[in-house]
């Protein structure tokens, strides 16, 4: 026993574009419906599917005309479709091309002041031990950024913020507490 295989979405969709290309007619989609299953063995139920899918990627052109929708394909767009394609990857590919040797050129600019001499090699090491005495640097004043009269500043300031909101707190504890009445108050 002999199971069918079914046919890929590729393949649908090349089958499709092999009927436009052989009839080289304008069709409904019901009349799709009918050829498609017997000539090139596409399922009637994913003709439609297929057949909206090679319109939005405007491989079929469809216009509505009336109530009715009319498919069609033909050879010579496909090709004009890849003439442009090609201009378009060659024009793309060319500027590519000048981009990467003008980037060469700019290499090559920049390397000419940049060669190895005993110089240059002297301040990079110069360079090198300062930005390290520079890391050290920071460190150090970080440690000592406690005793940094803007840090002092505000801490006092904190707590002199602090010391005034529980004043604050204390007046209003006594303030109700002298106000309470416990005789009035129900048990």
């Amino acid at each position: 026993m002999s199971k069918k295989k079914g046919l890929s979405a590729e393949e649908k969709r090349a089958r499709m574009m092999e009927i436009f290309f052989e009839t080289k007619d304008v069709f409904q989609l019901k009349d799709m419906e009918k050829i498609a299953p017997k000539e090139k063995g596409i399922t009637a139920m994913s003709v439609k599917e297929v057949l909206q899918s090679l319109v939005d990627d405007g491989m079929v052109d469809c216009e509505r005309i009336g109530t009715s929708n009319y498919y069609w394909a033909f050879p010579s767009k496909a090709l004009h479709a890849r003439k442009r394609r090609l201009e378009i990857l060659e024009s793309q590919l060319s500027e590519g091309n000048q981009k990467h040797a003008n980037l060469q050129k700019s290499i090559e600019k920049a390397k000419i002041g940049r060669q190895e001499t005993e110089e240059r090699v002297m301040l990079a090491k110069e360079l090198s031990s300062l930005q390290s005495k520079r890391e050290q640097l920071k460190a150090e004043v970080e440690k000592y950024k406690e005793c940094d009269p803007q840090v002092v500043e505000e801490i006092r300031s904190y707590y002199g913020a602090l010391a005034s909101l529980n004043l604050w707190a204390q007046e209003l504890c006594l303030s109700l507490l002298s106000s309470w009445d416990p005789i009035s108050t129900p048990n």
